[in-house]
């Protein structure tokens, strides 16, 4: 069923025969982007254009994050600026869900619809703003169109997820497990690749469960079988030509075979692993995989057999029940476990997430105090491992030029974009963005390297 609703009289573009614009706010994760990927690639192949400000639009989409009360008000917010900067505003992603608490707030949207509806927003802006066609315009890349630059695309394999976390509401906003077929997947991934891509995000809510609904289906790449699996995906990318970096992995023991990927240079060694805790009490109170001493297991014998993997993961403070003796626990695992990259969170409630209902609040000065010590021991673990790459030459792809300091900002294997660090290459004459240079480490902080380009070899 649609939530769209109508407004009185679709709006005429600014300048008649030309192409409609339409502005975009796209807010959230990068599954959130790919959505907001494709809704615009469809557009621009029905013969709309795009502006980037509000001043140049026809109309204003807005592509809301609705997984934290704060990301709410955050897209409340932006709903706000667009109305104020616009006047005309479609409403579409997670948020739009909870259609009441939108148009209560902002009663003059146009539209609104729920997350990866694209044929609702499309009709939705069709209604109120009807297309040009015009066969000069109404062209659209092979790839699709990218919020991303050039060189990196995200990748994404399935939608919703099948765990039911009682701090999430992911499974209400986006559903089950949704997995493509390997072929659809693999032939976007070629198709990126030939328009320059050189470093595949693969991206879900769980990767590490792709296909799980789908029995693993088989679906025909090239003439050939492949198998809707996990690990099957992604020999297949590895193959490709491009790097392949696995976020939001779950340890499943099934990820075991994985580790030869890496260790043959097919996937990138780094795993997006979202923890958000160690202790078992409160991992079974998140209802969450609870076995923290096989988790530690598994994650130590992966470093044994691929030595340069980076295990990057998010946690969260102040779970409701969360003891201290709880959080020494966790930060005993991320020294342990030496979690490279580690993010933390405080904990929020999230309006229908069954954990607003468990007892032991968690006083908000203890939670920052535990946050900050977090961020203390997770600053020290990065430092430490970082400092062991000092010395080596090393591949990296560049995301930024600063012409002015004849340097370039780049991203190793072990980084991914905009959440991790970056490595800082001196003496950078001639780099480009988006080239794939070979750079020696001279030094490095808690979260980067610093580099210079590697002197040729004989």
């Amino acid at each position: 069923m649609s939530n769209l609703t109508k407004a009185p009289q679709p709006i005429a573009p600014a300048n008649p025969g030309q192409a409609p614009k339409i502005g975009l706010v796209s807010l959230g994760c990068p599954k959130a982007l790919v959505d907001s990927e494709r809704i615009m690639s469809t557009l621009r192949s029905q013969g709309y254009s795009f502006s980037r400000d509000y001043a140049g639009a026809d109309i204003v989409l807005v592509n809301t994050c609705g997984f934290l009360d704060s990301a709410k008000q955050e897209s409340l917010e932006a709903i706000g600026e667009a109305l104020n900067e616009n006047g005309r505003v479609i409403v579409t992603g997670c948020l739009g869900v909870e259609e009441e608490l939108i148009r209560k707030t902002h009663p003059s949207v146009l539209a609104i619809s729920g997350p990866h509806q694209y044929e609702n927003v499309v009709n939705a802006v069709h209604e109120h703003l009807p297309p040009v066609p015009n066969r000069f315009i109404d062209l659209v890349p092979e790839q699709g169109l990218k919020l991303t630059p050039r060189h990196y695309a995200y990748l994404k394999i399935s939608e919703g997820c099948n765990n039911r976390c009682s701090f999430c509401i992911i499974p209400q906003i986006r559903g089950d497990l949704a997995s493509r077929p390997a072929a659809g997947i693999l032939g976007e991934a070629e198709g990126l690749i030939r328009s320059g891509v050189k470093e595949l995000l693969v991206i879900s809510q769980d990767t590490s469960a792709y296909g799980l609904d789908i029995k693993y289906a088989e679906s025909n790449y090239r003439g050939r079988p492949v198998k809707a699996k996990f690990y099957d995906l992604a020999k297949e990318l590895g193959q490709l030509g491009a790097w392949v970096r696995l976020h939001y992995v779950y340890p499943y023991p099934h990820v075991d075979a994985v580790m030869e990927l890496m260790a043959e240079g097919l996937v990138l060694p780094y795993l997006d692993i979202p923890f958000q805790h160690a202790s078992p009490k409160v991992l079974k109170a998140m209802r969450r995989p609870a076995h923290q001493e096989k988790t530690l297991n598994r994650i130590l014998d992966w470093k044994r057999q691929v030595p340069d993997l980076t295990v990057r993961s998010n946690f969260i403070v102040g779970f409701p029940g969360e003891t201290e003796e709880d959080f020494e626990v966790m930060l005993d695992f991320i020294e342990e476990a030496e979690i490279d990259r580690a993010g933390c969170f405080k904990y929020e409630p999230v309006t229908g997430a069954p954990a607003n209902e468990l007892d032991g609040i968690v006083p908000d000065d203890v939670m920052q105090d535990r946050f900050e010590r977090l961020m203390e021991v997770a600053q020290n673990v990065s430092a430490g491992q970082l400092a062991k790459k000092v010395g080596r030459t090393i591949d990296v792809l560049v995301d930024d030029v600063d012409p002015d300091n004849n340097r370039v900002i780049a991203r190793s294997k072990w980084d991914a974009p905009e959440i991790d660090g970056q490595v800082i290459v001196s003496d950078a004459d001639g780099i480009k963005v988006g080239d794939l240079v070979s750079v020696t480490v001279t030094d490095s902080d808690e979260y980067d390297l610093f580099a210079v380009p590697a002197k040729p070899t004989n």
